[in-house]
């Protein structure tokens, strides 16, 4: 369940808001005027999330590998990517 919660209020929750987040499986969404600025999620979450990203930057590696063209070297890379 996502439920969302201020920033003042979580602060004054904020150990009551962890336990639901470790034990329940819960998720919040911490709020600013309104707006969505943060979320509180499990490791569980988290690391399913890690996972996904992992998945798309592999698929995409793969793509580029694919690519028709000359290999780029990797310090010529590094200074377009301002690395």
């Amino acid at each position: 369940m996502l439920n969302k919660i201020t920033t003042a209020d979580a602060r004054k929750k904020f150990a009551n808001i962890i336990n639901r987040v470790a034990f329940g499986d819960e998720s919040f969404v911490l709020t600013r005027r309104g707006e969505p600025i943060a979320a509180i999620v499990s490791m569980r979450e988290l690391k399913l999330l890690q996972e996904l990203e992992d998945q798309i930057d592999i698929k995409d590696a793969w793509k580029a590998k694919n690519e028709l063209g000359e290999p780029i070297p990797w310090e010529e890379l590094k200074k377009e990517l301002e690395l």
